[in-house]
C-alpha cells in the first residue's frame, strides 16, 4: 500500500523548519518498522499578504510504502505534530492513499490553485471530505491544512518542487559522466530545464552541492544544455529557487 503524507506550517522564525520535522518523523517511523519512505519534496505555495506563513509558505511531502493502516499513521503523526510543532505555528496534516484518476485530478487542481490563489480552510475541508482524504489541524489557526492538502496534489502532479537535501558527489567544477551521477540512487534522471533528456555518456560539470527537483514524477538533476566545449553544467542554487 502506498500512502502520500504532507505536513505544513509547523515552524516559527526561531525553530527548525517543517522539512526537518518531517525528516525526524520518518526516522521514528522507520525505527518502528512501519515501511519505506521516499525522498521529501518541498512545494512552494502562493505568497500573499492574506496568507500567514513563517518564511516561504511551502509544504513538505513524502510517500510511504507500508502495510500499516492510514489511520495508524494519522494517529501517530497527529500526536507528533502536537508535541513537536513550534509555538505560534498552525500545523496541518494530510494523508491520502495513492488515488484513482478522478481523485487525483481534483487534488492536482487544488494544488495548482494554491500556487496562485488565496484558498480557505472551508474549501480544503470540503474537498477532503468529498475525496475521503485525511485532513487535520494540530494547533494555532490550523491554517496549515490548506498547504498540506495542496502539497499532496502538487506531488501527484509530478512537476513541482525540490527534493530535500544537498548531495555531495564531487568537487566544485569537477566533470563527471552522466551515468556515474545516475548510479546515485537519489538521481533518477538528468535533464535540461526544457525537459530534454541528457545521454548517459554526457559530460557534466558539477558543483560541490547538488539538489534534485521533481520532473515527470522523478528525482531530476537539472543541467544547462552543453556548451561549445560539449560540457553540461548543473543549475546553481539561485537558479533552482524557481522550482
Amino acid at each position: 500500500m502506498k500512502l502520500m503524507i504532507c505536513m505544513d506550517d509547523t515552524d516559527n522564525l526561531e525553530s527548525k523548519g517543517t522539512g526537518w520535522l518531517v525528516e525526524d518523523a520518518c526516522r521514528e517511523m522507520t525505527a518502528m518498522g512501519w515501511g519505506r519512505y521516499s525522498m521529501i519534496s518541498r512545494h512552494q505555495l502562493f505568497v500573499h499578504p492574506d496568507i500567514p506563513y513563517t518564511s516561504h509558505n511551502s509544504s513538505m511531502v513524502f510517500t510511504a510504502d507500508t502495510d500499516v493502516p492510514g489511520e495508524t499513521y494519522a494517529n501517530f503523526l497527529s500526536a507528533y505534530l502536537e508535541k513537536n510543532s513550534a509555538p505560534g505555528s498552525d500545523p496541518g496534516l494530510c494523508i491520502a492513499h495513492e488515488p484513482a484518476n478522478g481523485t487525483r485530478e481534483a487534488l492536482v487542481s487544488f494544488g495548482l490553485r494554491a500556487k496562485k490563489e488565496v484558498l480557505t480552510k472551508d474549501e480544503a475541508y470540503a474537498l477532503a471530505r468529498t475525496l475521503g482524504v485525511h485532513l487535520s489541524e494540530h494547533g494555532g489557526t490550523g491554517g496549515g491544512i490548506i498547504g498540506a492538502l495542496a502539497g499532496i496534489g502538487l506531488r501527484l502532479w509530478g512537476n513541482d518542487g525540490r527534493f530535500r537535501g544537498w548531495f555531495h558527489l564531487g568537487r566544485d567544477g569537477e566533470i563527471v559522466s552522466a551515468d556515474k551521477l545516475l548510479a546515485f540512487e537519489s538521481v533518477e534522471t538528468i535533464r535540461t530545464p526544457d525537459g530534454s533528456a541528457v545521454p548517459d555518456d554526457a559530460h557534466i560539470a558539477i558543483s560541490d552541492q547538488l539538489k534534485t527537483i521533481c520532473m515527470n514524477g522523478r528525482s531530476t538533476l537539472l543541467v544547462h544544455p552543453a556548451g561549445s566545449d560539449g560540457v553540461h553544467r548543473v543549475l546553481c542554487k539561485q537558479e533552482l529557487k524557481r522550482y
